[in-house]
């Protein structure tokens, strides 16, 4: 599997700085790699007791059967997170467990995965790509349709670990949605949108009054690891839009991807 180099962070120092309600349900914070995992995760974290986080693995199939007794136990409940695309077995593991799957508009996708994968925080037999002998609109291109028995197309990473898990007892969350909501926290529709992402952390399902205090701990981009900022070695002048030749390449590598994740 490839190694990420990430800085560590110090959130289970500042979780004790609140008061911490008992996690009665298991939860596990799925996605779309590169759709704000670091993010979604860390702001959960600031509203369960760290005994209750399970921090021995980021779980994705190759380590589900090493970790699913544990960390998806109804009688012990955890917080956990990873990549976990769908399969009988996924499902199966994650029965009686509130799951929600982060995704993120494709086209921006494409720009994140590309900067991670251009970043030294990516170890993965990819590393020739920094060799300066591709054109930047080139890797973007590989980001869409992968590479060749390396890394996987776009269409086939939304599918398995997106739009096949799309059933009504899933929660699916936006990325954008809870970017747009931090930077206007003060909003009632930012607390209304939080105290529903969060209602299964917060006891009597109601957000604490200093909600918004462990929201922006949580989402202290200094704290993520993979934030665009923290990537070590990154040298590449990744565009901040998909260029319109791109954005054409997406909508035919997976026609209608875009539409059923609300981003049309």
């Amino acid at each position: 599997m490839p190694r990420i180099i990430a800085k560590p962070d110090n959130l289970n120092e500042l979780n004790k700085n609140f008061a911490q309600s008992k996690l009665t349900q298991p939860i596990f914070l799925n996605s779309v790699p590169k759709c704000g995992t670091h993010l979604i995760r860390n702001i959960f974290r600031m509203f369960v007791p760290v005994e209750q986080q399970y921090h021995k693995a980021f779980i994705q199939i190759p380590l589900l059967n090493q970790h699913k007794s544990e960390a998806y136990n109804i009688n012990d409940p955890k917080l956990s997170w990873g990549h976990l695309l769908f399969s009988d077995e996924s499902a199966m593991a994650l029965h009686g467990v509130k799951h929600i799957v982060v995704v993120r508009d494709p086209y921006d996708w494409v720009l994140a995965r590309a900067r991670f994968f251009l970043s030294d925080s990516f170890q993965g037999n990819l590393e020739h790509l920094r060799n300066g002998k591709f054109t930047i609109e080139q890797i973007l291109n590989m980001m869409i349709f992968g590479i060749y028995q390396k890394a996987p197309t776009l269409y086939e990473i939304y599918t398995h670990n997106a739009v096949s898990w799309m059933t009504s007892e899933i929660e699916i969350v936006r990325y954008e949605d809870i970017v747009a909501h931090l930077k206007n926290i003060d909003t009632n529709e930012a607390q209304t949108f939080f105290s529903g992402l969060l209602s299964t952390v917060c006891e009597g399902g109601k957000l604490p009054s200093d909600w918004r205090d462990r929201i922006k701990v949580g989402s202290d981009r200094k704290q993520s690891g993979t934030a665009r900022e923290n990537l070590y070695g990154s040298k590449f002048k990744v565009p901040n839009e998909l260029p319109d030749r791109q954005k054409e390449l997406v909508d035919y590598a997976a026609p209608g991807l875009r539409r059923i994740l609300g981003y049309e």
